[in-house]
This record gives structure tokens, C-alpha cells and sequence, in this order.
């Protein structure tokens, strides 16, 4: 999946820069997609809680399957699709009992391949979904769950992989993609590989209005606004105010932990993605 460069022909199309994507079918499985509520960043009182969200193009969510709990059935990737609702693609599976998933598309997994997911030793390849118990250390991993049965939560955005470091017991060792080093229970499931369209971050949309397209809104400085309006607007010329970087309700955004500390996972942590080791009781 190469990245293109256009043609200037519109003011748009100079600094585009496109991830020509190795799709194999346009339009998705209708069994497998749903109609989902867009909040646009508001909660259940309608008031903004996240900002610059809004708008966007009409899209279906397609309902992926993270648990990856048919055991031992061999499944024949059908087609690789385009997911507007993420950044990685999707691989649509056709079950040799005659149903049909979508799963995050491994990197390297193509239309024709057979896939398995596995409670036992086996010889594997991207794709595979394994325990944590049985995969080898060291070994490149993603759609990582979090608890047993949950289903994926860790490393699901295109090019992304966590490192199996260690299996001790019921318990693995794990690297994150942000450097994190944390316990999780072995039975978590995990499948083998990276996720693909790894070249999704080096793409330029080119344009505001793509941007818009995405469902995001314009991101306004809080240098450039009035100091009614945010703690570090006003002043003469350009400048910041003097005041430390902080957000329009003075939570400070640089050199402030944000993490909990009664966070019930804290205690699985063993080294944070700073490089800070934690120390045990």
C-alpha cells in the first residue's frame, strides 16, 4: 500500500499525499454492519464534553469480532475492506461452518489466506489467534485483551503491535505500543502480527475540508483567543501570557499526571511508558 502523490490540478490536491489502500471489496457485508448514534462529543445532556467533534460523512459501523471465539475452524479470508470508523482495515472471514466476521486485517494477510484461532500449540502466522500462555516471548502481537473473554482492547490502530516479553505462570509480561510494561492474566487472547495499513500516519489529507469529512472540527489556539475566553489569551503582539501551558479550565497540560492514582490497574504496571520503574510494596 504505497503512498500516491496527485497531480496539482486544484489547490487541494498540492500537498495531498494518499495511502493507496489494497482493498479488494468497496461495500461491506450487510449482516455485519449496524446504525450507530454520532455524538459528536456531546453526552447524554447534550453538553460538549469533547470539543472540535462534529459533522463528518455518513458511514455504517461494521461489527467486528474481538473475542475471536470460534475455536479450532478454519476461516478463508474473502476480502480486505475499508473501515471509515478506524484507522486500520478489516478482513472479512468466511467460516468453514458458513458464517461470516470481520477482524482487524493483520499486516501481511491477504484475499486466499486460512486463519485459525487456537487453544493449543500450533505452528502460526499473522493472523492467528492464540492465549498468551502458549505464544512465544518476544513475539509481535495485537488485538490484545485486557481480561479474558472481554474481547481486544490493546494495540487495535493501524501499524500497531505490542511485544510478548515473558509468560510466568497465569501471568504475561507484555510491552506496550506507548513503552509500557504491564502484567496481564495468560489467558488473554492475542493475535500474531502487526495491525496493517501501517502507513496510515504518513499520509496528508491535503485540505481543511477532507479534515471536515472525518467529522473533525476546527482546533482554535488558546494564544489567539481573548483572555475572557481562555487563561492564556490577550497580551500585546504574540504572545502566551506568561502563564503555564493549561487548558480554558486551568487543568495544566505539561508536566501534570493525568492518570488516576486509585486506578485498580496501577498495580500491574511495572514500568511506565515515561521509563519510570515502579516500585513494589
Amino acid at each position: 500500500m504505497p503512498l500516491t502523490d496527485s497531480r496539482p490540478l486544484t489547490p487541494g490536491q498540492r500537498f495531498l499525499t494518499r495511502n493507496k489502500q489494497n482493498v479488494s471489496k468497496k461495500k461491506p457485508e450487510r449482516r455485519l454492519t449496524t446504525k450507530i448514534h454520532d455524538k459528536k462529543g456531546r453526552n447524554c445532556y447534550g453538553r460538549i464534553t469533547s470539543r472540535r467533534r462534529g459533522g463528518g460523512h455518513k458511514k455504517a459501523y461494521r461489527i467486528i469480532d474481538f473475542r475471536r471465539d470460534k475455536i479450532d475452524i478454519p476461516a478463508k479470508v474473502q476480502a480486505i475492506e475499508y473501515d471509515p470508523n478506524r484507522t486500520a482495515n478489516l478482513a472479512l472471514l468466511a467460516y468453514a461452518d458458513g458464517e461470516k466476521r470481520y477482524i482487524l486485517a493483520p499486516r501481511g494477510v491477504k484475499e486466499g489466506d486460512t486463519l485459525l484461532s487456537v487453544n493449543e500449540r500450533v505452528e502460526f502466522s499473522p493472523g492467528y489467534s492464540l492465549p498468551l500462555a502458549i505464544v512465544p516471548p518476544a513475539t509481535k502481537i495485537h488485538a490484545i485483551e485486557l481480561h479474558p473473554g472481554r474481547g481486544a482492547q490493546i494495540a487495535r490502530s493501524a501499524g500497531q503491535a505490542a511485544q510478548l516479553v515473558s509468560v510466568d505462570g497465569d501471568r504475561a509480561t507484555v510491552k506496550m505500543p506507548s513503552g509500557e510494561i504491564r502484567y496481564l492474566n495468560a489467558r488473554c487472547r492475542a493475535t500474531i502480527g502487526e495491525v496493517g495499513n501501517h502507513e496510515h500516519e504518513s499520509q496528508s489529507l491535503g485540505k481543511a475540508g477532507r479534515r471536515r469529512w472525518l467529522g473533525r472540527r476546527p482546533r482554535v489556539r488558546g494564544v489567539a483567543m481573548n483572555p475572557v475566553d481562555h487563561p492564556m489569551g490577550g497580551g500585546e503582539g504574540r504572545t502566551s501570557g506568561g502563564g503555564h501551558p493549561q487548558s480554558p479550565w486551568g487543568q495544566l497540560s505539561k508536566g501534570f499526571p493525568t492518570r488516576k492514582k486509585s486506578n485498580p490497574t496501577n498495580s500491574q504496571i511495572v514500568v511506565r511508558r515515561n521509563g519510570r520503574q515502579l516500585k513494589k510494596k
